[in-house]
């Protein structure tokens, strides 16, 4: 089973802010996707940014985040400004 650091993203640092999130796996992350997770992340971590969120919809899709298509940059965009 692979390691939710061995995806594209995810460093140590932000593996344990997954499972801090109720996310141990790649699978929850991918089933959950990246705004639920984002959503679970800001709840115990304020400083949680737009960075965090488009780096785990990268690691969702096996890519760095830098090179997510700008449409998908864009929802993301308006996502995390929705929450504010």
């Amino acid at each position: 089973m692979m390691e939710l650091t061995e995806m594209p993203n995810i460093g140590k640092e932000g593996s344990k802010k997954l499972i801090a999130a109720g996310i141990n796996t790649p699978e929850e992350l991918t089933k959950i996707g990246s705004k639920e997770a984002f959503i679970r992340i800001k709840s115990i971590d304020d400083t949680a940014c737009f960075s965090m969120l488009q780096a785990l919809e990268g690691a969702i899709r096996g890519i760095r985040w830098h090179h997510l298509p700008e449409p998908i940059k864009k929802d993301l965009k308006i996502f995390f400004d929705s929450l504010k």
